[in-house]
């Protein structure tokens, strides 16, 4: 089929984008959608080229998860056994998580955490391919069948997405299958399994018809065979994600990539995986292993402020630094003799790390992924504050975090130590004088991940051989020794995951979906405990691996200005936002169990509606 070019700078294309965006109102009005008769939709939709509009406003909704500053996907890490919430100087930030994390709290802000960010956009999402999905027929200038239904496969894959993240982080939620053109307040929670057998069948007839090449940034067939595979792990039904992963590692046009490629000539000393993070490379035909992205360049019309990635999982490493001598240590302004904000990035510790992901899960040496150069250690910097030239002897000698004494050097080891994947994180950001993460394109799905949920689909079948075969596509490919099939669990996955898809995968959505897993099969896991979706939120592996794992919380530590890291087993699932609860008054949405309001929910709905 002939590939379409749809990012093209055409005014009048824009123009429909534009009233296509406007058409749909704000976040808070998710469950009163405006009608699109304002825009005279009997015009705008009776083209294919007005739904191809509505398609790319779902692809620009999910460039909100990684750009800008405290983007969505630190809320996704911080839930996790991978990363806590460094803003240690204020109360606010998603640390004391039994006490902040409320139905009513402030859940959508930079400040805070952005679970309400995933409520509100997915369901904006959802919006926008309900569109396209209920108006498919209207178009009277199709090519073909195949072309119509290329079209509904892609808003199918969207909707789908949507709804994939929506059931794994919050549980049941309101099934909404077309587009709503006038206000609309009884919705109804409908059981996740129910969600997610339904958008597997959608997801099924998308991978006959959406094409195995599209351009960067639109979903190509193995975006819609990734999904499919994800679907059906929650699902439980592992035969099928296993025949899916195999039409898309074994029969598609993707491939790991295992040399280097790209401008390798401007980093000469680099590796494989350095290239395959670099945003010139990430979108190249020659990169064989990237599958579906996020599209956000410097200097083109309707790009993002930028990533912000260094500003978010860097440390605070340019203030409350001293050398051993008490003088400040650490300068972090471009133009001076050791610069180090020019070639790192500025961070404020939004994001970190915990040492399970600094130093627990790497087992081989020889990984590039940790390797000097590309991971980068506190000592790996040097005191450059001009003032201490020639005045203090460790002026260019590596940092300390505390001195012969054993006295810390720093105020804060939480926001302002601790260790980062430069690698990943480092974007060059061509507008700030102190660079915080440029523009760049973003992978949402890559052939490494599908080798890790393939594996996984082994594991929960009792194949650890095949498991073990998949991961170690993966982990060779970084340079490390291969397992044994003795050596796989599902904490070898997980752990795979968090070496090779930090600041990439969403990984409460992820753990919360082996969580549930484990709870409908029964099936031990490597602690011995099986688990119960009858208890679900009051015992489940997720919060047990958080908590074996992660060396924050519930351990009694606590931030400078006196936040205590907790977490429950309830933060399995995130509360539903407040509001979007109480303006449904003629229908019932549920709260989740563990948060104020769970106490008068209904059964959800177990069956659809056509």
């Amino acid at each position: 089929m002939k590939k379409t070019n749809r990012y093209i700078n055409s005014s009048n294309y824009l123009l429909l984008i534009t009233l296509v965006l406007a058409s749909f109102g704000c976040k808070e009005d998710w469950l009163d959608p405006k009608p699109l008769s304002f825009y005279a939709p009997e015009n705008t939709f009776n083209e294919k080229s007005g739904l191809w509009s509505a398609i790319t406003a779902c692809e620009r909704n999910l460039r909100g998860e990684f750009t800008g500053d405290a983007p969505p996907i630190l809320t996704e890490h911080i839930f996790t056994e991978v990363a806590v919430e460094g803003t240690t100087d204020k109360s606010g930030p998603a640390q004391d998580l039994n006490k902040l994390i409320t139905p009513d709290a402030n859940l959508s802000s930079d400040n805070t955490n952005r679970i309400g960010w995933y409520w509100y956009e997915g369901f904006k999402g959802i919006k926008y391919a309900n569109v396209v999905i209920s108006r498919i027929d209207e178009p009277e200038d199709y090519d073909s069948e195949a072309e119509r239904n290329h079209i509904l496969g892609t808003a199918y894959f969207h909707r789908a997405l949507r709804y994939y993240r929506l059931t794994q982080q919050f549980g049941d939620v309101p099934l909404i299958l077309e587009e709503i053109n006038s206000p609309k307040l009884d919705f109804y929670s409908t059981d996740k399994n129910v969600i997610l057998r339904k958008i597997k069948e959608d997801l099924e007839f998308a991978e006959e018809w959406v094409p195995e090449y599209m351009d960067r940034g639109q979903a190509p067939k193995g975006a819609i065979q990734h999904l499919l595979i994800k679907v059906n792990l929650a699902l439980a039904e592992f035969d099928d994600a296993i025949a899916v992963a195999d039409r898309l590692i074994d029969e598609g046009p993707y491939s790991l990539m295992t040399e280097r490629f790209g401008n390798v000539s401007a980093y000469p000393n680099k590796d494989v995986v350095w290239d395959l993070h670099r945003p010139e490379n990430k979108s190249l035909t020659a990169n064989r292993e990237a599958i579906f992205m996020i599209m956000d360049r410097y200097n083109v019309d309707g790009n993002t402020n930028g990533t912000y990635s260094m500003r978010q999982a860097l440390p605070h490493w340019a203030s409350n630094i001293n050398t051993p001598n008490g003088n400040k240590g650490t300068y972090d302004r471009p133009g001076v003799e050791i610069d180090l904000v020019s070639n790192y990035g500025r961070g404020i510790g939004r994001l970190r790390g915990t040492w399970y992901h600094q130093e627990t899960i790497w087992d081989d040496d020889k990984d590039l992924r940790h390797a000097p150069g590309n991971w980068m250690r506190m000592e790996d910097f040097v005191y450059n504050n001009p003032d201490l030239k020639g005045v203090d002897p460790y002026y260019g000698q590596p940092l300390q975090m505390r001195n012969d004494e054993g006295v810390l050097l720093t105020n804060d080891t939480i926001r302002r130590w601790f260790d980062w994947p430069h690698y990943k994180l480092y974007i060059p950001d061509y507008e700030s004088v102190q660079p915080v993460g440029g523009q760049s394109d973003w992978y949402i799905f890559r052939l490494a991940e599908s080798y890790l949920l393939r594996s996984e689909a082994h594991y929960w079948k009792g194949n650890l051989t095949a498991a073990a075969a998949d991961i170690n596509a993966v982990r060779t490919r970084a340079g490390c020794d291969p397992y044994s099939a003795a050596q796989v669990n599902i904490g070898t996955v997980l752990d795979e995951r968090a070496r090779e898809l930090y600041y990439e995968e969403p990984r409460k959505t992820e753990l919360s979906r082996i969580a549930y897993i484990f709870a409908m099969t029964g099936k031990v896991a490597y602690n011995g405990k099986t688990y119960s979706v009858d208890n679900f939120s009051e015992e489940n592996f997720y919060f047990d691996r958080v908590i074996e794992k992660s060396d924050f919380y519930n351990k009694g530590v606590y931030t400078v200005y006196g936040e205590t890291y907790t977490m429950s087993p309830y933060h399995v699932y995130w509360p539903i936002p407040a509001n979007a609860i109480n303006s449904n008054t003629k229908g019932h949405i549920n709260q989740n169990e563990g948060y104020q309001g769970a106490e008068t929910n209904i059964p959800p709905l177990t069956t659809i509606e056509e």
